[in-house]
């Protein structure tokens, strides 16, 4: 196989969720302008403006609804991926959000909702993809873990569990499904100039230490994971499975 057609999604039906803006957005752009038609998993269907765009490349895409908060929405939707595309092959399950809290004062509620969207939809949207993938023997999961996973943060106590349960669950699934053909890997993002750390962003003196700390020099952009996220999603990562990929500019080397 020439080294262009291992990264060649054309012909492969991705699902994303988190793809109305930040990380899971620029994923689902990059599977779509790497051939994948792409259905993109999101709470709210109204706004057509991303999915015209990827429409625009060629691609089929469709939106479609699923709030990762609600367990039963998470449980349907791969199903309907399938009625509507014919099958799936590619998962990213993207969705995530932060609580940040000092740990004595950490409500409970707010860790019920971050355990909630950062691991349990993304370990029953998992597990689906997995039924419809390994009988079949074939099919990409791409998770996505944190430094969290390795680190434990500061403040975010529910955020470090779940990633940190991501991280197990890569291999977890690795260890079952890679004989199968299932390829199960997550990417690791450092920090990220995203919504999601606005607050850090806003914070002159934690926005600088953070970025000295960095050995790139910079916060990463949604746009740095493409490349990774398209390695895992095609055929170049055959043999790659159960493994953490680390796109944080070299902040756990450090």
């Amino acid at each position: 196989m020439q080294t262009s057609a291992m990264f060649d999604l054309t012909g492969r039906v991705a699902a994303v969720t988190g793809s109305s803006r930040g990380i899971g957005r620029a994923i689902a752009r990059g599977l779509a302008e790497a051939g994948a038609d792409v259905a993109l998993l999101q709470r709210s269907t109204e706004d057509t403006g991303f999915r015209d765009e990827l429409r625009a490349l060629g691609r089929r895409c469709e939106l479609v609804r699923c709030d990762v908060a609600d367990n039963d929405q998470v449980r349907g939707v791969v199903p309907e991926v399938v009625d509507r595309f014919g099958t799936l092959d590619v998962l990213v399950p993207s969705a995530g959000v932060q609580h940040r809290e000092p740990s004595v004062d950490f409500v409970e509620d707010a860790w019920d909702h971050v355990l909630q969207v950062n691991l349990k939809s993304v370990w029953l949207l998992a597990q689906a993809a997995g039924r419809v993938m390994v009988p079949r023997g074939s099919g990409k999961i791409v998770l996505i873990a944190s430094v969290t996973t390795f680190q434990g943060g500061f403040t975010v106590p529910a955020y470090a569990a779940a990633k940190g349960a991501v991280g197990q669950l890569t291999k977890a699934l690795a260890n079952e499904w890679a004989a199968a053909g299932v390829n199960v890997n997550a990417l690791v993002p450092g920090y990220v100039a995203t919504d999601m750390n606005a607050a850090l962003l806003a914070d002159e003196t934690r926005n600088r230490q953070i970025s000295e700390r960095i050995p790139a020099g910079r916060w990463a952009t949604p746009e740095d994971f493409v490349g990774p996220a398209v390695f895992l999603a095609s055929d170049a990562s055959a043999y790659v499975h159960g493994h953490l990929l680390a796109v944080d500019g070299g902040w756990l080397g450090r």
